[in-house]
């Protein structure tokens, strides 16, 4: 039986104190033998191992190993399952697919023995008030809902690497919108702005030269002007280089998750709800880095009276089919603004139309490309009037507001034929329009439910229409008598 470290620890121990061999082999259930041999031998069981030089079994690879060195040395980013599979594709036969793992170890071996000098990474020393660095994350694994509804969003994330005092805001996508508001409320809630301003390369602050270079767009260099802060980013393809950040991702979304699991529910009210709980989380964080922050935040400058816009703008005109096109994306419009031009202001979740300088419209931002929103209030009133247009047009499962809506067409189309279903569906529409589309909607269930066919007569006869009723107001008579007995009073009081 081999002696351990800890056994002849104890025997030296024991041998220190009364110097009887017998009784420290004894003591630390040794032979006496082994005892007195570790006594005159001055070391430990592990420190008289002599390291193997000789291999237990056979090299398999021994007959191709001299090409596979080669190849490492021509290409050592070559894989030990890609040389694998192609030694068994030459060689069938001579290898079994469980020796892969024997192949990776040796190449593992030679890449640390004899291959090519890795890369050094340098750690830096951070400066206080120097640079805050701004990344996006990917937010939607918390499995936040809002009013049951899943919540598909990132976090525009900014941090100070000196203190790692950090701030985060909701957003839908890495838009330069986005950014504005992530980099403008940390700097707010910060009380301050650094000398540097970091990113990656993300659409939202560069684009792309060539595949060896990029350079800021114009919008974001504008929102560093607004701030004075001189922007800098990352080597293409370099992501370590933002590492403090890509490192505090990780770390908020963990927090997130515990704060949830303490939270008992992940379910919140609103967005703004759920933005206004992250950011108290956030707090609580921020106050254990208070003491460097406060150094972090005596090296900060002024930040300027005005708030930078948070939107971008851009003129439009609306085009014949009562649409506008804004970044790749389609909306309607009432049809009494065809030919206009309008000013649409793009936010990162939603998008205001103004008209003659004043505001029109507010309706939720597209995300991605290639998408269409029409409501069938702008558009109905021209449907009625040119009811063929319906079958075929681009837009058309816009206007199935729900469901039920689906349903009640494709009820019409079997009842009766397709182009009068047409007609009497867009006069559902326009019942909805005209009334509230909840009551119409209403009013088609129960039709459906008696296995009828929910034509526009039929809804409008269970659709409500009430009267708004004018309110009496009462107009008080106006005692004059009482003003003038104030007045004597004022002016025999100054007499």
């Amino acid at each position: 039986m081999t002696s351990t470290d800890a056994q002849v620890k104890r025997m030296r121990s024991e041998l220190g104190q009364h110097g009887q061999i017998g009784r420290a082999a004894l003591r630390a259930a040794m032979d006496r033998k082994t005892a007195r041999r570790y006594r005159d031998l001055g070391k430990l069981p592990s420190e008289a191992k002599e390291p193997r030089t000789w291999r237990t079994r056979e090299d398999p690879f021994a007959l191709d190993w001299p090409e596979i060195e080669a190849r490492l040395r021509e290409a050592p980013e070559l894989e030990g399952v890609a040389l694998f599979e192609d030694l068994m594709r030459r060689h069938p036969g001579r290898y079994q697919p469980g020796q892969v793992r024997t192949l990776q170890r040796r190449i593992k071996r030679w890449r640390a023995q004899e291959g090519p000098d890795k890369r050094v990474f340098f750690a830096q020393v951070h400066r206080p008030g120097e640079a805050m660095q701004t990344d996006f994350t990917w937010a939607t694994v918390l499995g936040v809902t809002v009013r049951g509804v899943p919540l598909s969003h990132l976090l525009c994330h900014s941090v100070f690497p000196y203190s790692n005092w950090d701030w985060a805001t909701v957003c839908y996508s890495e838009s330069t919108e986005a950014l504005k508001r992530g980099v403008q409320a940390t700097l707010l809630e910060a009380g301050g702005r650094p000398e540097f301003h970091q990113t990656d390369h993300s659409t939202a602050a560069t684009h792309q030269l060539s595949p060896e270079e990029r350079t800021f767009n114009q919008e974001y260099l504008e929102l560093m002007a607004h701030f004075s802060m001189t922007p800098r980013t990352i080597g293409v393809g370099e992501k370590e280089q933002n590492g403090d950040i890509e490192a505090a991702n990780g770390a908020l979304k963990r927090r997130l998750e515990q704060h949830l699991l303490l939270r008992g529910s992940r379910d919140f009210e609103s967005v703004v709800a759920y933005e206004s709980w992250l950011q108290g989380v956030m707090r609580q964080a921020n106050a254990l880095r208070q003491e460097k922050f406060d150094e972090e935040r005596a090296a900060l400058s002024p930040l300027p009276a005005r708030r930078f816009p948070e939107f971008t703008e851009v003129k439009v005109r609306v085009r014949s089919g009562s649409t506008i096109r804004v970044k790749r994306n389609v909306y309607s419009l009432p049809s009494r603004l065809i030919g206009e031009e309008v000013s649409v202001r793009l936010f990162d979740d939603h998008l205001e139309v103004y008209y003659a300088s004043r505001r029109e419209f507010v309706m939720e931002r597209l995300r991605g490309e290639g998408k269409h929103r029409i409501d069938y209030r702008h558009v109905i009133e021209s449907l009625l009037r040119h009811p063929g247009a319906f079958e075929r047009y681009r837009y058309r499962e816009d206007l199935f507001p729900s469901l039920v809506f689906r349903q009640a067409y494709d009820r019409l189309r079997e009842a009766i034929s397709d182009r009068r279903a047409d007609v009497e569906y867009l006069r559902l529409l326009k019942l909805a329009k005209d009334h509230m589309e909840s009551e119409v909607e209403a009013a088609v269930e129960v039709l459906m439910e008696e296995d009828e066919v929910p034509t526009g007569d039929r809804v409008k006869g269970l659709v409500q229409v009430e009267e708004p009723a004018i309110p009496v107001v009462a107009t008080p008579e106006v005692d004059l008598q009482t003003y003038d007995e104030l007045l004597d009073a004022s002016l025999e009081a100054v007499a």
